[in-house]
């Protein structure tokens, strides 16, 4: 019975973690296009017909002159080409199309496993919570986007933060779900072999999120681009402007200075627990499956940190910054691993 129940998840797991591959190149996408100024350069939202591109002159000035009434491009771009107005497009037409084909990719599979009646019923509420956060990260995205069309020339840094997380999200959720369709129960006998490690091991997943959400912050902020060294920032290791804007609590979301160096606090502190936890689990009984876990945890992490460093160091080119995102995204994939191995290992359960 358990043999024919894994035969029967095993493809779905499959769909729901090529769906987690799209995400993942999503998140490249959407930094690149973040990292080129180029969110802005469509400001209209069409769900079904802005799949079609420009496809002649009178298309591109259209939309080239509604990109002009935005302060974006009055007050940065002003005098740019149609040339390089499609540069910008290109990245943002990508971007949304990516993501209408994701929700194609994850939508038309999901319709055939529930028609075929491959889809068991404890399954099938997640599936259907899955799509419509799916849509609802749509609708998060234009809200997002709206933010600059008027007063500013960027995107909100609280939206745009929202944006990243909920995309994390539902790539975790995801990727969870996945492993508990596609691995196979653990033995008995290793029941109490990692015991010690179930606590310690779901910290990682919650410092890299919360460092994800700085990391938003930093993007929205531009706050990259400034205090391009290391450790210290402006000679010291707390910035001297780290407190200038009021109210204090303030600071922690619009002082570009306070941003960064929170972000650095976050990204070495999360660092540094993993560190903790590699090395004490040498000292401990656990399975062979979660060793390998561990160590994958630990190299994501090693990875994360030199790019993140990288990338504020050369301040913050495009391949690197686009890297530094998707590492984000693996060092979350490898924490959400760990525990799960841990917690298999413990509860001898995947229900």
């Amino acid at each position: 019975m358990i043999s024919d129940t894994r035969q029967q998840d095993r493809p779905i797991a499959i769909w729901l973690l090529v769906c987690c591959a799209m995400i993942m190149i999503m998140a490249v996408i959407g930094a690149i296009t973040r990292l080129t100024e180029s969110g802005l350069s469509i400001m209209v939202w069409e769900p079904f017909r802005g799949i079609i591109p420009p496809m002649n002159t009178d298309d591109w000035l259209r939309l080239f002159d509604i990109y002009k009434q935005i302060p974006e491009y009055q007050q940065e771009n002003l005098g740019m080409s149609l040339e390089e107005f499609k540069t910008i497009f290109w990245w943002e037409f990508i971007h949304r199309l990516w993501g209408r084909i994701i929700g194609i990719v994850f939508l038309v599979p999901f319709l055939w496993f529930l028609i075929k009646g491959r889809v068991r019923k404890p399954l099938l509420p997640h599936l259907i919570f899955m799509f419509i956060l799916g849509g609802l990260q749509g609708g998060l995205g234009w809200y997002m986007v709206a933010s600059g069309f008027a007063d500013r020339t960027d995107v909100s840094q609280y939206r745009l933060t929202a944006h990243l997380l909920m995309a994390f999200a539902i790539y975790g959720y995801l990727f969870w779900v996945a492993l508990r369709l596609l691995l196979p129960m653990p033995s008995r006998n290793s029941a109490n072999v990692s015991a010690k490690l179930h606590l310690p091991l779901l910290l990682p997943p919650i410092l890299i999120t919360i460092t994800i959400a700085s990391g938003g912050l930093v993007a929205g902020l531009n706050a990259g681009m400034i205090y391009n060294t290391f450790p210290l920032m402006e000679g010291q290791i707390i910035p001297p402007s780290y407190g200038d804007v009021e109210p204090w609590y303030v600071n922690t979301f619009e002082n570009v200075a306070a941003v960064q160096f929170n972000h650095r606090v976050l990204a070495i502190s999360t660092f540094t627990l993993t560190l903790f936890i590699w090395v004490w689990a040498f000292f401990l009984k656990r399975s062979n499956a979660l060793a390998k876990a561990l160590h994958l945890l630990m190299l994501t992490a090693a990875i994360q940190v030199a790019l993140g460093i990288s990338t504020l160091l050369l301040v913050v080119p495009v391949h690197l910054g686009a890297l530094h995102q998707a590492g984000g995204l693996l060092y979350l994939t490898a924490s959400l691993y760990a525990y799960y191995i841990v917690h298999r290992d413990k509860n001898l359960s995947l229900y």
